[in-house]
């Protein structure tokens, strides 16, 4: 249903180590990368999270009660997308388990304080 979220960021560059790390966990990767503008980030569906600075030039902020998930497609790589956010500088606001029946997540924050969940739907 989304076709691509965007964060903001307040470091370009610290950001794309972040979501390199993250997202790579996750099987996905950068897709497109615009230098110092923004860069998209995909997996294997065709939906894509962005992540640039804000347009309006001020400084961004992560919004509260804003959370972004990404997918994943089995519980060991919800744990390593958590571990990756948390060697990358992220901060743990859940640690990996199951959180309802069918529902695996690991929440975390990443370096400009969004808030994202990695999860996996099924047994």
């Amino acid at each position: 249903m989304i076709g691509y979220a965007t964060i903001g960021t307040n470091n370009l560059d610290k950001a794309r180590g972040f979501y390199d790390a993250v997202t790579g966990a996750l099987g996905g990767k950068r897709t497109m990368d615009f230098g110092d503008r923004m860069q998209f980030y995909g997996g294997t569906g065709p939906s894509m999270l962005a992540v640039c600075g804000p347009y309006d030039g001020a400084p961004a902020t992560a919004g509260n009660g804003s959370m972004f998930g990404l997918p994943a497609a089995s519980r060991e790589a919800v744990d390593a997308a958590h571990a990756a956010a948390l060697a990358s500088g992220g901060s743990c606001e859940g640690p990996p388990g199951q959180r309802m029946d069918g529902f695996y997540g690991a929440y975390f924050r990443d370096l400009d304080g969004n808030k994202l969940c990695a999860f996996y739907t099924g047994k």
